[in-house]
C-alpha cells in the first residue's frame, strides 16, 4: 500500500460523522489541513489548550511489554492527561507516525485500534496528522487540542501556603506493572493479560498499558474555583511535586502514610522484595493528577468527586518557605503510644530523558 492507501486503511470509518460534527469538525482527515469550529462557551468564551507528546520504540515501549493497540491508547492518553492537568476538555487530535519496515501495515492498524478506542472513550475527534518512514524504530507523535473557559486554566504556579495537596488516584501502579512485565517477558513475546490475571498483577499491567487520565475529576475540581495548581503524574510524584513547588514558590510537605497505595501493588511489592515507595515517588506514567486546593474546600471537593465515583486523596500541605518537597515519615512508638515524625527532603528526581 502507498502512503495514502495506508492512511485510509488505518483511519477510514473509525469515527462517526455525528461524533465529528459534535466536535466542530468541518474538514477532517484527507485534506492538507483540518478545519474545526471553535465550540461555544458555556456562559463565556473559551480558550484553546494545546499539548503534544511523542512515544519512541525502545524508549517508551517495546514488543515485550505492550501490544500495538496499547501503544496507540497510551500515545493519545498521555496528551489527554496534559489537557486535564490544565482543567480543560480534550477535543481534537493530530497523529503522526514514523514507520520502520519491520512494522507492516497490519501492526500499525492495530496501533490505531487502540488510539481510536482512547479517542472514543474521551470524546476526542482525530482530524489529521502525518506519515513518514523511519530507519529503525517506530515513532508516534500526538498533538491534542482542547478547550478551557477563558481565564480558568489551572496552572502549576498557583499553590499557596496552607493549601492541601492531593492526588486523584493511587500512584506507582504503572511502574509496578512495568516491573512485572519486564520480569515476565520471554523474548519479544508480549505478556498476555491472562498471565497477569493469574499472577494477580492485571490491574498493574493495565495501569501501565492503558492509563486512565483524570479528565472528569479535573473538570469537577476546576469548576469549584478553589484548586490552585494542577500537574499530571507522568514522570513520578516527586518530580511533579517539585515542579509545582518551584513554579509556585512554596514548600510541599507530603505524608508517607497518606500516599494512596493499591492492594495489588503492595502484594506484588512484597512478593518481589521491592520497596513500593520507590515506585510511588519515582515511577511515573500513572497519569493521575497532583494538585493543591484551598484547605477549607478539600473535604467538599472530595465529597463532590465521590458522588461521581471518583477518588481524591489528601496527601500533604503547602507551606511557606524555600521551594522544595519534603516527605514526612511517621510511625507509632509502642512504649508511649505517640506518633513520631521524621521529615526528610525528597529528592528531585523522576524519569528524565536527558538525565
Amino acid at each position: 500500500m502507498d502512503e495514502f492507501a495506508s492512511i485510509r486503511h488505518w483511519t477510514d470509518g473509525r469515527q462517526s460523522e455525528q461524533r465529528l460534527r459534535e466536535q466542530g469538525v468541518v474538514v477532517g482527515i484527507g485534506d492538507d489541513a483540518a478545519v474545526v469550529e471553535a465550540p461555544p462557551g458555556e456562559g463565556g468564551a473559551l480558550q484553546w489548550v494545546l499539548a503534544v507528546d511523542t512515544m519512541v520504540e525502545t524508549v517508551h515501549f517495546n514488543a515485550a511489554t505492550m501490544a500495538e493497540a496499547d501503544v496507540g491508547w497510551k500515545a493519545l492518553a498521555a496528551n489527554v492527561s496534559d489537557i486535564a492537568a490544565m482543567g480543560g476538555v480534550p477535543r481534537h487530535a493530530l497523529v503522526s507516525v514514523s514507520v520502520p519496515r519491520a512494522w507492516e501495515p497490519a501492526r500499525i492498524r492495530r496501533l490505531y485500534d487502540g488510539l481510536y478506542a482512547c479517542a472514543e472513550h474521551y470524546g476526542v475527534a482525530v482530524v489529521g496528522g502525518d506519515t513518514t518512514s523511519s530507519p529503525a524504530q517506530l515513532v508516534v507523535a500526538v498533538t491534542v487540542v482542547g478547550t478551557v473557559e477563558a481565564g480558568r486554566a489551572v496552572r502549576r504556579s498557583g499553590a499557596q501556603p496552607g493549601d492541601a495537596v492531593f492526588v486523584t488516584g493511587p500512584i506507582g501502579m504503572a511502574s509496578a506493572g512495568l516491573h512485572y512485565l519486564l520480569a515476565a517477558a520471554s523474548g519479544e513475546q508480549c505478556v498476555p493479560l491472562a498471565a497477569a490475571e493469574a499472577a494477580g498483577t492485571a490491574a498493574l499491567v493495565q495501569a501501565h498499558r492503558r492509563p486512565a487520565p483524570s479528565v472528569r475529576a479535573a473538570r469537577v475540581l476546576a469548576a469549584r474555583g478553589t484548586v490552585t495548581s494542577l500537574n499530571d503524574v507522568s514522570d513520578g510524584l516527586a518530580s511533579e511535586a517539585w515542579e509545582i513547588a518551584e513554579s509556585s514558590g512554596v514548600k510541599l510537605t507530603l505524608r508517607e502514610s497518606q500516599l494512596p497505595m493499591s492492594g495489588s501493588m503492595a502484594a506484588y511489592a512484597r512478593r518481589s522484595g521491592v520497596e513500593p515507595l520507590e515506585w510511588m515517588l519515582y515511577g511515573g506514567e500513572d497519569y493521575v493528577l497532583l494538585g493543591t486546593i484551598a484547605a477549607a474546600d478539600a473535604a467538599g471537593a472530595k465529597a463532590a468527586l465521590a458522588a461521581e465515583g471518583l477518588p481524591m486523596y489528601v496527601i500533604g500541605t503547602a507551606e511557606a518557605g524555600a521551594a522544595g518537597v519534603e516527605l514526612v515519615h511517621d510511625s507509632g512508638n509502642s512504649e508511649t503510644g505517640r506518633r513520631a515524625e521524621r521529615r526528610v527532603p525528597l529528592a528531585k528526581r523522576g524519569y528524565n530523558h536527558f538525565g
